[in-house]
């Protein structure tokens, strides 16, 4: 075992460990906007991980750029959708009273 291999699956089991905290946190919080927050942030750093220890471990493939495509596609996509995810939660009226402490959309949601 080289030291290439155990940098990979530090980083696979560290991805694995994110993900497993964003969907724990999907499950246990209350209301949509801390779930969004669980949602993105882990789990996008955590497949980010996942795909750098892969990348690791078929550094002399091919393959290893489309690993970076669904790296790069991830981090540009999960913010939109979150965003998105968000607004649509505030303007359904989805989120616990007195979550927002400064409310920037009051005016334009009604």
């Amino acid at each position: 075992m080289t030291l290439l291999d155990i940098f990979s699956a530090v980083l696979i089991l560290t991805g694995a460990f994110l993900a497993f905290t964003a969907a724990v946190g999907i499950l246990r919080f209350p209301d949509t906007l801390t779930r969004m927050h669980a949602a993105t942030k882990p789990q996008v750093v955590g497949l980010i991980l996942i795909l750098i220890g892969t990348a690791v471990q078929i550094r002399a493939d091919a393959n290893a750029w489309m690993l970076i495509l669904v790296a790069l596609f991830t981090t540009l996509t999960a913010p939109v959708i979150a965003h998105l995810i968000g607004r649509t939660a505030y303007r359904e009226q989805r989120h616990r009273d007195g979550l927002l402490r400064v409310n920037e959309l009051g005016d334009e949601v009604d």
